[in-house]
């Protein structure tokens, strides 16, 4: 037990250095991030183990477990702040809508509709969209403001920016030979300007059944999971070129930042550090649970995001893992006003 102790010891503490190592250096090993929140329950339940019998060994999950204190604020949070609405607070949603059911994933036939009618009982002033496809039932009226950007030849899709506030200038990061990309938009609201971007990276092709990982927990497969995880690897670079375009095209950035969407990727990750830079994770500041945004079985994924500036206070962050109109669920959070310079 304790072999396995220490060889599990080693795994965690190369899933914390991983996140500061370029996935392009250690292309396989920037998977393992993916298992960093198992390591450190299996790291718990070992402090647990040593600790009921009162053995020494518990020293070593302990350290461990204490060393990675920040990444398991950023896997579970315990508590969520109270917090009280008022006037001047700004709602901000993200949800990857699945194209809203364009290709009958789900036998449901009112997909669209339900997804409107859940975005105004929210009342977002600002929503961002993945993955947009145009749908007649999906209630565009709501918001005053919207930039659209939707690409194909027979099927349109893209991402999509819904605002309550005028949006002054808008445009796209353009990712090299690939379908994903960014949007941004640039929000006046009373005297001060917001940016808004809304990303959508590379997907690294998990489905949320995970029947390759069965397989390759169960031995039946080894070749199809080798290139699952090979797969996984190159995914992880592609992310890393996207991110760092992202990341220099916000440093031109003049006004503050709301950064919305669907990274891919954990927050254990290179990817999530690069983006997130000096941004407050809305769910690390003001949510509460695993905040899981992704359908993925067995697994409370968490890989979309609402990043703030710190300019904002973040005041509440929920999930709705309830909503199941996608194979992503809705996140919202709720900032203070922007304070003026």
């Amino acid at each position: 037990m304790f072999f396995l102790n220490i060889v599990l010891t080693v795994l965690t503490i190369v899933g914390y250095v991983l996140p500061f190592l370029a996935p392009k250096t250690f292309p396989l090993l920037s998977v393992l991030t993916l298992f960093l929140p198992m390591m450190l329950i299996i790291n718990v339940l070992y402090f647990i183990y040593w600790g009921i019998q009162f053995k020494r060994q518990i020293l070593l999950s302990g350290v461990v477990l204490l060393l990675g204190i920040t990444f398991i604020n950023k896997f579970y949070k315990f508590s969520s702040p109270k917090f009280t609405s008022e006037i001047t607070d700004l709602k901000v949603m993200s949800y990857n809508v699945r194209l809203f059911n364009k290709f009958e994933w789900s036998e449901k036939k009112t997909v669209p509709i339900e997804i409107s009618d859940f975005v105004k009982s929210k009342k977002p002033d600002i929503l961002c969209i993945q993955e947009f496809s145009f749908a007649p039932e999906f209630d565009y009226s709501y918001f005053p403001y919207k930039f659209i950007l939707s690409k194909g030849n027979k099927i349109k899709t893209g991402q999509a920016i819904f605002s309550n506030y005028k949006i002054i200038n808008s445009g796209e990061i353009v990712f090299p030979h690939s379908d994903n990309n960014v949007i941004f938009a640039d929000l006046k609201r009373e005297k001060d300007t917001i940016r808004v971007y809304n990303m959508h990276l590379q997907s690294i092709s998990i489905t949320p059944e995970v029947s390759e990982i069965n397989d390759d927990i169960q031995g039946i497969d080894q070749k199809k999971s080798e290139k699952m995880f090979r797969r996984m690897s190159r995914a992880f670079k592609v992310q890393q070129q996207q991110a760092e375009i992202l990341m220099e095209h916000k440093k031109e950035c003049p006004y503050p930042i709301i950064m919305c969407g669907d990274m891919n990727n954990s927050a254990f990750s290179y990817v999530y550090r690069v983006i997130r830079g000096d941004l407050q994770d809305s769910f690390e500041e003001a949510g509460s649970g695993f905040g899981k945004s992704y359908d993925f079985k067995y697994y409370p994924a968490r890989i979309d995001y609402i990043f703030a500036d710190k300019k904002f206070k973040v005041k509440h962050f929920n999930n709705f893992p309830e909503v199941v109109d996608s194979d992503h669920f809705p996140i919202f959070t709720v900032l203070s006003e922007a304070k003026t310079e």
